[in-house]
């Protein structure tokens, strides 16, 4: 179970490196760049989708799920990255979009395959995530198909046992290749309802919205996932199985991991989506501890391609609080993912709105080039953010939140109970969120504006978000300024 130690790094393809010059980034570009991620000190990279596509949705409207965008490279490039990756110790996992495909799809223009997608003569009440109805009359068909996304993506059909085979193929066809598993886009979205009823609408008279209990989180999508961890198994290692799972409830989150036999790693968006507040965030780590089968691992992630950065939602740009974020994530149980530019505290970047080339949720700011440099070396797809946060100066400073990241992620492989011990809250001061890995290993962040005071400790300071304090005794009581974490063992 080799993603229970990993540390995975999610690699928005289009702006991480461009080997040819072009404005986007390919596959090559990640290749020239392993060498980085391998000091950095991370063991897996996850790439958003690297399949042709006409970008309606920016690669998640996938037209051939066996191909690579000619944007991106081919074939021989990727099998080029895994080899070299693996060379170096780093897993490649891929995006996968089950839920739909392309409109320009050959499937959704093939009458053999007309069933192979959601269509109703008449449209209910469902509506898009991006707006509006989630119907679209076809002419040609005349009827209505659905689409829970964009109009260009229309939904498949799950019940159907030629998409499952078909999907089923399509795993077998990447793990061939030594792909080392999927992050399943919208997971908790396949199956639809089988009579399409209306969702019902909850809250009061001025603020009714639309529960969507019938075009998603629907509970025959675990018999999909029972069967693909079937296939995951088949494979030494195993494949891991990454669910993009917007679900709110950790109850219903905990049924992703079935007996062992689902998911191995359902992502926790409250936590995500939580203010950096002790109490906020204890809450749902804790809570996750006690809902999630007894084996269940969980995942934690701060930003991603479709939310803004959290260096900006959480942190405001402050620094000291930039470094709590980083020790929370790195020091929890569980799987960490770090989306690029994370390492620095990249922040959100504000795109004009004529600039804005996402049309759904303008979501851009969050998909700027990685500042590789001071300067950037040619022109990119979208704007660059703050290019003096940037690897090569942050690189060379030992005092930077790179530096910082990079100290921690080596603490991390370096101590087997911040791999792999268990998590037990310590009680502590109002602001203070304190918590033990296995027996010799503390983490103590103080996410507030006053000093705190941790006490009963034994042992030294291994590491601290300030990077003044390491080797410090830590016996008996800790003081910890407002915004400062440390790392405590023996």
């Amino acid at each position: 179970m080799w993603w229970r130690d990993a540390v995975l790094y999610q690699i928005y393809v289009r702006s991480f490196a461009d080997a040819n010059g072009d404005g986007h980034g390919d596959l090559p570009g990640i290749r020239s760049k392993l060498d980085y991620l391998e000091w950095l000190g991370v063991d897996a990279i996850w790439l958003t989708p690297i399949h042709p596509s006409p970008n309606a949705d920016w690669g998640y409207d996938v037209s051939d799920f066996h191909g690579v965008h000619p944007d991106y490279g081919t074939l021989d490039d990727l099998d080029a990255l895994v080899a070299d990756a693996g060379a170096r110790g780093l897993k490649v996992v891929l995006d996968l979009v089950p839920n739909h495909t392309s409109s320009e799809h050959p499937w959704f223009s093939e009458p053999a395959k007309r069933d192979w997608y959601v269509w109703a003569d008449e449209p209910n009440n469902w509506t898009s995530t991006f707006g509006g109805s989630a119907w679209t009359k076809h002419a040609e068909v005349g009827r209505y198909y659905l689409h829970n996304f964009l109009p260009e993506q229309p939904d498949l059909n799950w019940w159907n046992e030629g998409v499952r085979e078909e999907f089923e193929e399509t795993l077998r066809f990447w793990f061939d290749r030594g792909i080392a598993g999927f992050r399943i886009d919208v997971a908790h979205a396949l199956i639809k309802d089988a009579e399409l009823r209306d969702n019902p609408s909850v809250g009061k008279a001025k603020d009714r919205r639309e529960d969507r209990v019938y075009n998603m989180n629907r509970p025959e999508v675990h018999e999909i996932y029972r069967r693909w961890r079937t296939i995951a198994r088949e494979y030494d290692p195993e494949r891991v199985l990454i669910g993009e799972t917007w679900v709110p409830s950790l109850a219903e989150l905990a049924t992703y991991f079935g007996d062992d036999d689902e998911l191995q790693l359902p992502m926790i968006f409250p936590f995500t989506l939580a203010d950096l507040d002790a109490a906020e965030q204890r809450q749902i780590v804790e809570g996750a501890e006690q809902m999630f089968p007894e084996d269940a691992w969980p995942v934690w992630c701060g930003s991603n391609h479709d939310i803004v950065r959290f260096p900006t939602r959480w942190c405001g740009g402050d620094e000291a609080k930039i470094r709590c974020a980083l020790m929370v994530l790195l020091g929890l149980r569980g799987t960490p993912i770090l989306y690029y530019g994370d390492e620095l505290g990249m922040e959100q970047v504000e795109i004009p709105e004529d600039e804005q080339l996402d049309t759904a949720h303008s979501r851009d700011g969050a998909r700027t080039p990685m500042p590789w440099a001071r300067r950037a070396d040619h022109e990119w797809w979208i704007r660059h953010g703050d290019l003096t946060r940037n690897v090569e100066d942050m690189r060379a400073d030992e005092s930077s939140t790179l530096s910082f990241t990079r100290r921690l992620l080596e603490l991390r492989r370096a101590d087997p109970e911040l791999r792999q011990g268990a998590y037990t809250s310590v009680v502590g001061d109002p602001g203070l969120w304190t918590w033990r890995r296995g027996d010799g290993c503390v983490v103590a962040v103080n996410l507030s504006d006053r000093p705190r005071s941790v006490r009963g400790l034994q042992g030294a300071i291994r590491l601290d978000t300030g990077l003044a304090r390491t080797g410090e005794d830590a016996t008996g009581t800790l003081l910890l300024a407002p915004w400062e974490g440390a790392v405590v063992g023996g």
